[in-house]
C-alpha cells in the first residue's frame, strides 16, 4: 500500500499561511497530490487574511518530485497526464499567488520540487539542502523553466544534460537562495522573513508581487507547457516508460518531473 500524501495548511494570526506537504519517504507526489498542493496554495492566496505563505515539507527532503511507480502502475498514458497537468497547477499556483511564498527547502530537491522552489518568490534552505532535475534519466522533459531561475543559463544547462545536483550552499552566491541555515533552523529562518513581509501592507505587498509577476521576461506557465510536449512526445515513442521502469525497480528516491 502506498503511503498517503498529505497537504496541510495553518494560517496563523500573523496572516503567515503555511502549507506543509508529508508524503513518507521521500515526499515524491501522486497524481492527486500534486492538484492537492495547488488547492491549498491557491485557497491560501485568494483569502484576503493571508499576507505571506511558507511552503515547507516534513521528512528527509523537500521533494523528490511525481510518485514513478504510481504512474507505472497505471495503464495507458492517464498517469502521465494526470501528472503534467497536476505539476503544471502546483507550479502555476505558487508563481500566481497573490502573496509572496517562500520556499523552505530541505534535503533533496529535485524534478517537480525545482519546479515550486523555482516559481517561489524567496528561497531558504538547510546546509543539507541539494537541487536537481533528472528529468534525462526517467526519459522526461521539465523544469529547466524554473532550474533556470536559480542558476545562469549555461550551469542550468550542464546540470540538465548531466542530471547532476547543485548544493544550496552554491545557490547562495547566485542569488537565488538567500539564506542556509542548519536544518533545526529553517522554519525559523523562513518564518522570521515571513514576518518581515508581513509586518507590511497586505496591499502593497499584493499590488507588488503582480507587478514584479508582470515584468518578469519569460512567461513561465507558457515555457514549462512547452516543455511538457516534449515529455510527452518521448511518452508516445515509448523511451520515457522503458527508462521509468528500470528506474521504478531500483527502488531509488529521484524525480520524474
Amino acid at each position: 500500500m502506498r503511503n498517503p500524501v498529505t497537504t496541510t495548511s495553518e494560517l496563523g494570526r500573523d496572516g503567515i499561511c503555511v502549507i506543509t506537504t508529508s508524503t513518507p519517504p521521500v515526499n515524491a507526489l501522486t497524481v492527486q497530490g500534486w492538484f492537492d498542493l495547488a488547492s491549498a496554495i491557491d485557497d491560501a492566496g485568494a483569502d484576503p487574511a493571508t499576507k505571506v505563505v511558507v511552503l515547507r515539507a516534513e521528512g528527509k527532503g523537500f521533494n523528490a518530485g511525481v510518485d514513478i511507480k504510481e504512474m507505472q502502475n497505471t495503464e495507458g498514458f492517464d498517469a502521465i497526464l494526470g501528472a503534467n497537468r497536476g505539476c503544471y497547477a502546483a507550479f502555476k499556483s505558487v508563481y500566481e499567488c497573490a502573496v509572496p511564498v517562500i520556499a523552505a527547502v530541505q534535503g533533496h530537491c529535485l524534478g517537480g520540487g525545482v519546479g515550486l522552489v523555482g516559481n517561489a518568490d524567496i528561497v531558504v534552505a538547510s546546509d543539507d539542502a541539494y537541487f536537481g532535475v533528472p528529468e534525462v534519466k526517467q526519459g522526461a522533459l521539465g523544469a529547466a523553466t524554473h532550474m533556470a531561475r536559480l542558476v545562469p543559463q549555461h550551469l542550468m544547462r550542464t546540470l540538465y544534460f548531466t542530471a547532476r545536483t547543485i548544493k544550496a550552499t552554491e545557490l547562495v552566491q547566485h542569488g537565488s537562495v538567500y539564506e542556509v541555515v542548519p536544518r533545526e533552523r529553517l522554519d525559523d529562518a523562513a518564518l522570521a522573513l515571513a514576518a518581515d513581509i508581513a509586518e507590511k501592507d497586505t496591499r502593497v505587498i499584493r499590488a507588488a508581487k503582480e507587478a514584479l509577476n508582470g515584468i518578469d521576461p519569460i512567461d513561465v506557465n507558457k515555457s514549462y507547457r512547452f516543455e511538457q510536449g516534449f515529455t510527452m512526445e518521448l511518452n508516445l515513442m515509448g523511451v520515457a516508460d522503458e527508462l521509468r521502469d528500470g528506474f521504478a525497480g531500483t527502488g531509488k528516491a529521484q524525480a520524474q518531473r
